[in-house]
């Protein structure tokens, strides 16, 4: 069979398959991506929206009237998360929970989080318009401030703790104050926390965030873990010296040791086998002269995988190799761990499975792969069976205003959202 031929019978062949399945309206869904864009829209044809600002505010409330249109039982809680539920057949059971984030960092993009949250609206109106009622109950969460500290997230989890809520944003707000903004209440937030078993699954549909899948022209991510991450402050203690009068063999140059730290870093994350990572992406000198020898640096340090054992295995080898340069600059460092940290989370392999059943029942191609950035389904793995499905990002950019998705894949991975949901609901008890 020509080429062209084979090509227009494999499209016809899909559109075919994807006549008898439930699908989504791929149109609608890319509307309402571009009608979110206009809470905080700006002169250039940005959009800011950070958490807790007005235009997260304002976006907030659209989102809840929607919800509440489409027949969902809405509240923010205490947190400021948004929750809407539907109804199941047998609502004693345990929901079935799914959403994203809709908040942004600064100066990024109109996908990230977005895709999930809007698909999870257009999930509901699907099942609204072909008159499906689920076994169990259905739950949207839109959590809140997810790219200021998956603040909701965390909450709902349980581990959003007091010293978290004075960590202040680029709005100007703390968490705290952040709170009670989008309606929540900072004295109550104890009473978000879900204990462990009370949701049935939850399901987190996200742009990959990077260029995998883009550049293996596959259609879905099949998430088999989010990494952990543990940051470092390391610090190289020299002494600042005149730099025209002092020798080149007489210096304690805390830059000089500090640049080879970060050289450093780079050899040994990469000598290890796997797909760990190892960045230095902060970097402070003293006095910062150009005509003084830096006498104390500050650098970052931090180790991202799916194992804690290879993050500690990776920090020890990068410690051992620290101690030796400074040692050999006669400079003194120390390391600090720092309170951002995150746990490794594996996702659960009964998801994954319904994951990739319902893309090939779809007919879309698949690919398993860790998500190398944090996401809320980080958080909720600690309490619930939990899934994650990736779509991809044009040229693997994110946190960008050019951060793009397409409507197709946009649509792609809503019918897997659907299909996996729908699958789960018969299944779970």
């Amino acid at each position: 069979m020509p080429f062209r031929l084979l090509t227009v019978f494999l499209f016809l062949s899909y559109a075919t398959l994807l006549g008898q399945q439930t699908t989504v309206n791929q149109n609608r869904l890319e509307k309402r991506i571009f009608d979110l864009a206009k809470f905080g829209l700006q002169e250039n044809g940005e959009t800011e929206r950070v958490a807790f600002s007005d235009a997260d505010i304002a976006a907030q409330k659209w989102v809840m009237n929607t919800l509440t249109n489409l027949g969902l039982e809405v509240y923010i809680d205490f947190a400021g998360n948004i929750i809407g539920r539907r109804q199941g057949k047998d609502d004693s059971l345990k929901p079935i929970s799914f959403g994203s984030h809709i908040d942004r960092v600064p100066h990024g993009g109109n996908y990230d989080g977005c895709v999930g949250s809007m698909a999870s609206l257009e999930v509901v109106e699907v099942l609204n318009e072909n008159n499906i009622k689920t076994k169990h109950p259905l739950e949207i969460i839109i959590f809140s401030n997810e790219e200021g500290g998956v603040m909701g997230s965390r909450a709902i989890a349980g581990h959003l703790g007091k010293s978290a809520l004075g960590v202040v944003n680029s709005t100007g707000y703390s968490m705290g104050e952040g709170i009670m903004r989008l309606g929540g209440d900072t004295t109550r937030i104890a009473e978000v926390a879900r204990k462990k078993g009370e949701i049935a699954a939850f399901i987190e549909l996200h742009i990959e965030q990077g260029g995998i899948l883009e550049k293996e022209n596959i259609q879905i991510g099949i998430v088999e873990g989010i990494v952990g991450l543990k940051w470092w402050e390391v610090e190289f203690k020299g002494f600042a010296n005149h730099a025209g009068t002092t020798p080149m063999n007489a210096r304690q140059d805390a830059l000089l040791a500090a640049a080879k730290f970060i050289i450093a870093v780079n050899e040994i994350t990469t000598g290890f086998e796997g797909a760990q990572v190892g960045t230095v992406g902060k970097i402070k000198a003293e006095p910062g002269a150009p005509n003084v020898i830096p006498g104390k640096v500050v650098t970052s340090l931090e180790i991202r995988d799916l194992s804690s054992e290879v993050i500690e295995k990776v920090y020890q080898a990068i410690k051992t190799k620290a101690e030796q340069i400074a040692k050999t600059s006669d400079v003194q460092i120390v390391f600090r761990s720092l309170d951002t940290t995150a746990e490794p989370a594996i996702m659960t392999t009964t998801i994954q499975k319904e994951i990739s059943n319902a893309a090939k029942t779809l007919g879309l191609s698949t690919k398993k792969m860790p998500s190398g950035a944090g996401h809320d389904a980080q958080d909720m793995a600690l309490i619930a069976p939990t899934g994650m499905i990736f779509v991809p990002s044009k040229d693997g950019i994110s946190h960008s205003p050019k951060e793009f998705t397409s409507a197709m894949d946009m649509a792609n991975g809503a019918n897997v959202l659907l299909h996996t949901i729908l699958a789960l609901d018969k299944k779970l008890k």
